[in-house]
């Protein structure tokens, strides 16, 4: 198999992200990581690049883009682990060369930019790819294939949650104080760094458009510029109705994205901290546990899988799931060929909804939690 040459902007020594995706691409050894701009400082650049045994350093993004898009064998695609705020300069950077991008969440630090992003991946003949990891889960893709199927009716009401308790007080450590500064993380806090999944995750398995919401956000941390909760109502086209609640000052809550969807004919959960089990529950009947590759678990849920069922897999796979589906999508882009049946990821449009999502909660909540189109 050949495997597609990869570059990375950001995830230098010290950064969590950056070694998730590296583990993430190597999973299914799609890629092989042979370029890097890891840091903001050169320094960190070379040292992070030189630990890592990479065969081209570079000091920033840019340079980086320039002398790949100029090899004979140089990158094929770029993954983005950097702030926020950098998601956009870098992005554009290999766009604009044809270099494919594989981007972290949220898409961009403001809606201005994320409007520009899409125009510059749409202008660009390269893939732009999201990493909204959870959608790589299996039970996520077993949850979408059902609901598409109609095993619970017409949706009604969707309940999505996402609480965290890691900034509960003041933390001044790399990863907190970046996500807690506007001018990196963007106006949303918690909105934004995992409100956005949780957003993602809602309108990937069901497939709903949103209509309006209405948000009320705080900042319960004294001092804290961006939001650290929030409680969103969410208005469906067709009808349906949700709620999101995120946050991380809920002492107690780990990483506990859960997804509740139901239907005039039954309903399913699904929690990422116990990722392998989907629970679904036909109207008067008793509850029905699906396990991954086990009875009752489609193809959809299949593709994602590595091995028999029992054994747990979660966070990583999940990511690696969404680097496999873009390679399936970078090689088909290269021979061109159609992709592959049941190849689906995060696209730009889909950053773009996240980052609209944060504007939306910004603007609701500024009057009152009132009710704004979602645009």
């Amino acid at each position: 198999m050949t495997r597609i040459r990869l570059g990375m902007v950001g995830g230098g020594n010290d950064a969590f992200i950056g070694a998730v995706h590296r583990i993430a691409s190597r999973i299914d050894d799609r890629y092989e990581l042979v370029a890097g701009a890891l840091s903001s400082t050169p320094e960190k650049a070379r040292a992070s690049g030189e630990a890592l045994g990479l065969p081209r350093i570079y000091d920033d993004f840019k340079q980086m883009a320039i002398r790949e898009a100029r090899l004979k064998s140089g990158i094929e695609a770029v993954a983005i682990v950097t702030p926020n705020h950098v998601h956009y300069p870098a992005a554009r950077e290999f766009l604009k060369r044809g270099i494919h991008v594989i981007c972290d969440k949220p898409l961009t630090s403001t809606l201005a930019d994320a409007k520009k992003l899409v125009k510059a991946a749409e202008a660009s003949d390269a893939l732009f790819v999201l990493t909204h990891n959870y959608t790589g889960y299996p039970m996520v893709r077993q949850a979408k294939e059902m609901l598409a199927s109609g095993d619970i009716g017409n949706i009604r009401v969707v309940q999505v949650e996402y609480p965290q308790d890691w900034l509960t007080e003041h933390q001044d450590f790399k990863q907190a104080e970046w996500r807690t500064d506007p001018e990196r993380s963007g106006a949303g806090g918690a909105t934004g760094d995992i409100g956005t999944h949780a957003f993602n995750l809602a309108c990937f398995v069901t497939g709903l458009e949103l209509e309006s919401l209405a948000a009320d956000i705080q900042a319960h941390v004294p001092g804290r510029p961006v939001d650290d909760n929030a409680h969103v109502m969410l208005r469906f086209q067709g009808g349906a109705r949700g709620m999101l609640w995120c946050s991380q000052v809920a002492p107690g809550n780990e990483n506990a994205l859960r997804l509740r969807v139901y239907g005039d004919k039954g309903g399913l959960e699904w929690a990422q901290e116990d990722p392998n089990y989907l629970w679904h529950t036909p109207f008067g009947e008793p509850k029905r546990l699906i396990t991954r590759n086990g009875a009752g678990a489609g193809d959809a849920a299949a593709r994602m899988s590595r091995v028999p069922p029992g054994h747990p897999e979660g966070y990583l796979e999940g990511f690696a799931n969404i680097y496999s589906e873009a390679a399936e999508a970078i090689i088909a882009k290269r021979n061109g060929t159609p992709l592959p049946d049941g190849v689906t990821y995060p696209t730009i449009r889909d950053g773009l909804k996240g980052v609209q999502f944060v504007d939306a909660c910004v603007r609701s909540s500024a009057r009152d939690a009132a009710w704004v189109t979602f645009r």
